[in-house]
């Protein structure tokens, strides 16, 4: 079912949402990104100013936790070696269609959020269908259905298949129990569910810019040591992307294998168009919708154009994606490993371990504030809380196939609703772009 939703018409619908926003918005989003980029490097959107529970810092690092996962790491070489390096040119232009994606949810989330009983801004795809779209009955139907999605994503993609991960990673490169594994994530997840929102994004505030550094720094080094093979890499990426000779493991491919897999790695990866970061950026202490879509959107450009970049280009250069049955975690390890030996397989073992720890508490705030737009009454999300805790622990310590099946199609079933309210509320998002001056 999962391979359904996520065939061609779901891609096309995706990429041409992204494709419609750019123009719309007359590519505001693709001319703001790098000024923003500098402006939150410099700390320039660290605002204690306006409406909101966390800065747009933090909501942008909060976000960036919830969707950089194992998919940065394996989830990038299994695209390779179904595909081949060509699915990297797509995932650079899925990435980049989704920029306007993403900055439009960040606007529409925080234009439509509300308060709830708590006094504190929520807000999302839900809120936006239920008060942006004018048949008021057709936006309560699609805003509920993408919350129990959304419920059931963040038990599943955001949670169980991360546990399951970090367990695996833990017990093959330490020896460590899978039970004690879990045992100790879950008392860490469930200490940084504490403090809410606010406790999350100081987590993630800290975490974030450390592993990614890390991992980034250990990856250009990679690079750089196989410089040689960068050359013939780059060859086979753009001859591959095109469906000549796009070949893995030495077997072609179709064009159609090439691109799908390309465009699927992108968005599965930074998940715009899913709607998920849009939850998150609700949260964000400010008055302005527009400034708010500009932070959100560097989640797309820093998970697939710079982590999702690095992974790819580690392996393309040390070149190993051309031996036939390599599987996706033995592909990127020993790529780390042609240059670092033993460091590069444990950087990349980290690099899953963090990676993975990093979205589950930031899709335990997504899947709670689902909830909460489902059922007011604040003791189910309580109930969540500890429910979703005990998940960490259960990923860890069985097997998830079933689960990974099922969060794909929740995840992909996100999509169209979210999109619905992207479409239907763009001329609104335009509106607020010319009325921000800049």
């Amino acid at each position: 079912m999962s391979q359904f939703l996520w065939g061609p018409v779901t891609l096309a619908l995706l990429c041409g949402t992204g494709l419609y926003l750019t123009v719309r918005f007359r590519a505001y989003p693709l001319r703001r990104l790098f000024p923003t980029l500098k402006s939150i490097i410099k700390g320039g959107r660290e605002s204690k100013e306006g409406a909101g529970e966390v800065s747009p810092l933090g909501v942008l690092m909060t976000s960036l936790a919830a969707c950089v996962g194992i998919g940065n790491i394996v989830g990038v070489a299994a695209a390779i070696s179904i595909g081949g390096p060509g699915v990297l040119v797509w995932m650079w232009l899925g990435g980049l269609l989704g920029i306007s994606t993403q900055f439009a949810e960040g606007l529409l989330g925080v234009r439509y959020r509300q308060k709830n009983s708590k006094g504190e801004y929520v807000g999302g795809p839900m809120y936006t269908l239920k008060y942006g779209l004018k048949n008021k009955k057709l936006g309560l139907f699609l805003g509920s259905a993408f919350a129990v999605c959304t419920v059931l994503a963040s038990f599943g993609i955001g949670n169980m298949v991360q546990a399951n991960s970090i367990a695996q990673s833990a017990s093959l490169s330490f020896g460590i129990n899978s039970r004690v594994t879990g045992i100790v994530m879950a008392a860490a997840v469930f200490a940084t569910l504490l403090g809410g929102i606010k406790s999350i994004a100081k987590v993630s505030g800290v975490l974030v810019p450390v592993m990614a550094a890390a991992y980034i720094c250990g990856g250009l080094i990679v690079i750089a040591g196989n410089a040689g093979g960068l050359l013939t890499g780059f060859r086979d990426i753009w001859r591959g992307a095109f469906g000549v000779k796009a070949a893995a493991g030495g077997t072609a491919v179709s064009f159609f294998t090439v691109l799908q897999n390309g465009i699927a790695k992108g968005v599965f990866s930074n998940e715009a168009g899913l709607g998920s970061a849009a939850i998150t950026a609700s949260a964000a202490r400010t008055d302005s919708g527009v400034s708010q879509g500009c932070v959100s959107m560097c989640t797309t450009f820093i998970d697939t154009h710079i982590i999702c970049t690095v992974t790819g280009l580690v392996i393309v250069s040390a070149g190993l994606y051309r031996e036939a049955g390599i599987g996706s975690a033995e592909l990127v390890t020993r790529s780390f490993e042609s240059v670092l030996g033993n460091v590069g397989g444990y950087i990349v073992t980290v690099g899953i371990v963090l990676f993975a720890y990093a979205s589950i508490p930031g899709w335990e705030y997504i899947g709670e504030k689902a909830l909460e737009f489902l059922v007011k009454k604040r003791i189910y999300c309580y109930i969540y809380r500890i429910s979703f805790v005990i998940a960490v622990y259960v990923g860890a310590v069985l097997a998830v196939s079933h689960v990974w099946e099922l969060s794909q199609a929740a995840n992909a079933l996100m999509i169209f609703p979210n999109l619905v309210s992207l479409l239907a509320l763009s001329q609104k998002a335009a509106d607020d772009i010319k009325g921000y001056g800049r």
